[in-house]
């Protein structure tokens, strides 16, 4: 049994969702968001070479070693599975393991809102999940693809890196590919994804023009193409698949984009006002006619007030979603002020909050 079972044994039983390891300290944990020192000694050098060496292949050590970091996945039976970066750091090497549920959410129990599974009913489009580093981005994919998996017959593709949440074939047929290992890159796998036949195609990654390219291509020829990306508003995403080509080509990204896209869904994970877990915020877009006029004439800054008007479609703004979190109580104001660009405005409701409470009382 490797040596670091024992570590994502005690990681997996305190509910954490991330175990950091790394010559001269002892190992970290994060719960509910936040670092935790365990009461491990320090690491040595040595210790932490043969805790990561042993969950590599030959060839993975050479890639380690020649490249400096590495990203596999890793299970521990009867636990969980684990996506596991491996680094080179000063001085020494480090590892960060995150936790992947055996069991994949729905999007019920995520407490998404139904205009999800209307955006996962169109048959061919991009749907984009957007959110930093550690929102949750993965997850919210993984129960897309369970719902599609629940409720169509359609063969599925998923080209990731690592494979995180791995899916039984239900009524779709799913194939996934981990990047690195069944294909060069993700543009290699999504031009040869193409020509197998699929319904939809999960893009893990959308890195760079090409990927991004291919991806348009994709939903054009009448897939449904589901991506991610690292930006925190539905404006922002749009001007960052835009801005990814040339100049002379954005005219024709604008309308290719105005006509393919269906929706973007960008997310942050709060800490729960109570401290028992996490629980995601939402900005959900929903293309329209209005918002596709403003992609065309490259009015990008003005689609935060079609989301406001939009409320009837399921649309919604980040900052507008965090207000009911604190309104619900199931977030403190100083939690949501954190993630907002109104921090005055969320810290405002939560007092007003606070007085009607007061006042009932």
């Amino acid at each position: 049994m490797p040596r670091i079972d024992a570590f994502l044994q005690i990681m997996s039983q305190v509910g954490a969702s991330d175990l950091h390891i790394g010559d001269g300290s002892e190992p970290l944990v994060r719960i509910n968001g936040l670092l935790e020192k365990t009461r491990h000694k320090v690491l040595t050098a040595e210790e932490v070479r043969l805790l990561l060496y042993e969950l590599l292949t030959d060839r993975q050590i050479e890639r380690f070693e020649q490249t400096g970091e590495i990203d596999i996945a890793y299970t521990l039976e009867g636990f969980a599975r684990f996506r596991v970066n491996m680094f080179k750091k000063h001085p020494g090497l480090a590892a960060a393991f995150r936790l992947i549920p055996q069991e994949i959410p729905t999007l019920d129990r995520l407490g998404f809102p139904d205009v999800l599974k209307e955006l996962l009913s169109k048959r061919s489009g991009l749907i984009l999940v957007t959110g930093p580093t550690n929102s949750g981005k993965t997850t919210t994919l993984a129960a897309m693809v369970d719902h599609l998996n629940e409720h169509m017959n359609y063969h599925i593709i998923t080209l990731e890196d690592p494979l995180e949440f791995i899916h039984p074939n239900k009524n779709c047929l799913i194939h996934q590919r981990q990047i690195g290992e069944h294909s060069l890159s993700f543009a290699n796998a999504l031009r040869a994804a193409l020509r197998e036949d699929p319904n939809v195609i999960l893009v893990g990654e959308m890195r760079d023009n090409e990927t991004i390219s291919l991806a348009l291509t994709a939903a054009e020829v009448g897939l449904l193409v589901l991506g991610t990306l690292h930006t925190k508003s539905a404006a922002q995403t749009i001007s960052r698949v835009i801005d990814a080509f040339p100049v002379d080509q954005q005219p024709q990204i604008r309308l290719a984009l105005s006509e393919i896209l269906v929706g973007i869904c960008s997310q942050q994970l709060l800490r729960r006002a109570e401290g028992s877990g996490r629980i995601a915020a939402l900005e959900i877009m929903v293309r329209n006619h209005a918002i596709a006029n403003l992609i065309r004439e490259n009015k990008t800054h003005q689609i935060t007030n079609s989301i406001v008007m939009g409320r009837k479609e399921g649309m919604q703004l980040m900052d507008d979603h965090l207000k009911h979190l604190v309104a619900q109580k199931l977030v403190t104001a100083e939690e949501a002020a954190r993630f907002s660009e109104n921090p005055q405005a969320i810290l405002a409701q939560g007092r007003a909050v606070g007085g009607s409470q007061q006042v009932a009382a």
